[in-house]
């Protein structure tokens, strides 16, 4: 049974969320540039921003990837070339890899950057050795598995593979409605193209049926008594089956969530650091932790959780019948970007600056969310505004201040508070 500690890759929409993700605990990250993504309503990464984020991982010694992976169309392919000569040139650190799905996209990188490590998208509906040994012969170092694959198939995979070659597979987040991602629902409805990454979700509406002699009698859609669950699957979660995962030899473990909050890539990254390194430290260590990590995990939106496909088919226990919206038990106000004494009205004070997300005020009791595992309760004592005059709350979105608080944070703490 391979053994090695596996990758934990973890998503990011901006520089914020990537730092974010580094700090709580990511071996490696992956973004988005500006074009040839599957996230185009993703903040996604200037060419200023991705440079600079690849410097701050690479600091921390953490690697990232970057997503090329639409299903292109004649019209995509005149500015990949320049795209991918642009990330070869990147100062003052390249990226560690691209993510492609396309045979045309890859083969264009390979031309413009032979070196350049690739790994395959799960787009590209990766279900069998074949697949995988055909990706290796052409080059590709990883390849992300299908999300309709049994670890039991992942294993066989394994077996047949060179085992130089690595295994990426989601284990969190999302789970697309359509083979692998590779959805024409948005495309069909609202003319925008999944594959061309500007998805619009219409797997998480709501649907009816209306029967062609009765036009504008809408009836609902019932599998059973609580309703239908034809499009609305639960969040994959594996915080519970680590064993299982490292067990069918996969290399890296997938967050999905490239247009996440940094609160929940924060939570999710830190549980599933805790979990992996617990782990391999001893399984009853892992064991014992279990609630911890269950409760942790819940503190971000989700929607209910499942394995999906992982040990066997799903069935109808993996759907959500009454409901289409998501599970927030924690609301993100910011990240400690800076901390400093100030001087207010004559009197020094140890301050924290934050971009506030949302709005809470003087008073209130909120919560240090720090990379460690530990979460701290807090006092707001006091607030200022840019200009260090105070205020009794934050109530613009994206408001810098100042906070002064009952036990003071570090840099990149995260702040957070009960819904």
């Amino acid at each position: 049974m391979r053994r090695e500690k596996p990758e934990l890759l973890i998503p990011a929409s901006s520089l914020e969320v990537l730092k974010t993700a580094v700090i709580f605990g990511a071996d490696a990250v992956y973004i988005g540039g500006e074009a040839f993504g599957l996230r185009a309503k993703a903040k996604n990464f200037t060419s200023e921003e991705m440079a600079e984020g690849i410097a701050f991982a690479h600091a921390h010694g953490v690697k990232v990837y970057v997503t090329a992976n639409i299903l292109a169309h004649n019209d995509d392919l005149s500015g990949a070339a320049e795209y991918f000569e642009e990330l070869k040139n990147m100062k003052p650190d390249q990226p560690d890899a691209l993510i492609i799905s396309d045979p045309g996209m890859f083969s264009i990188a390979k031309s413009v950057w032979p070196e350049v490590e690739i790994h395959i998208s799960t787009q590209a509906n990766n279900t069998n050795y074949q697949t995988y040994l055909f990706w290796w012969k052409l080059g590709a170092k990883r390849v992300v598995s299908a999300r309709e694959l049994s670890l039991a198939e992942i294993a066989e995979i394994r077996a047949h593979i060179p085992e130089e070659m690595e295994i990426e597979s989601f284990i969190h987040g999302a789970m697309c409605i359509s083979y692998s991602g590779r959805c024409l629902l948005s495309n069909y409805f609202t003319g925008r193209d999944a594959n061309q990454g500007a998805c619009t979700h219409p797997c998480r509406w709501k649907y009816a049926v209306v029967e062609e002699k009765r036009p504008g009698e809408y009836l609902p859609v019932y599998e059973n008594e609580r309703g239908t669950y034809i499009f609305n699957s639960k969040d994959l979660c594996m915080i519970e089956y680590v064993p299982e995962i490292v067990a069918a030899g996969i290399d890296s473990l997938k967050i999905e969530g490239r247009m996440k909050t940094a609160l929940y890539v924060a939570t999710v990254a830190r549980t599933y650091r805790k979990a992996i390194d617990a782990y391999f430290e001893s399984e009853e260590t892992y064991r014992a932790n279990m609630d911890w990590y269950k409760a942790e995990i819940s503190k971000c939106t989700y929607r209910q959780f499942t394995t999906g496909f992982y040990f066997g088919k799903p069935d109808e226990n993996t759907q959500i019948y009454d409901s289409n919206t998501y599970v927030n038990e924690y609301i993100y106000l910011g990240i400690v970007e800076e901390t400093a004494e100030k001087q207010v009205a004559g009197e020094p004070k140890q301050l924290v600056r934050i971009e506030q997300r949302n709005k809470f005020c003087v008073g209130d009791k909120i919560e240090i969310m720090k990379p460690d595992g530990n979460n701290v309760e807090v006092e707001v004592l006091s607030m200022y505004n840019g200009d260090l005059e105070p205020v009794e709350s934050c109530p613009h979105s994206k408001q810098v201040i100042w906070l002064e608080l009952s036990e003071a944070p570090v840099q990149y703490d995260l702040l957070r508070v009960k819904a």
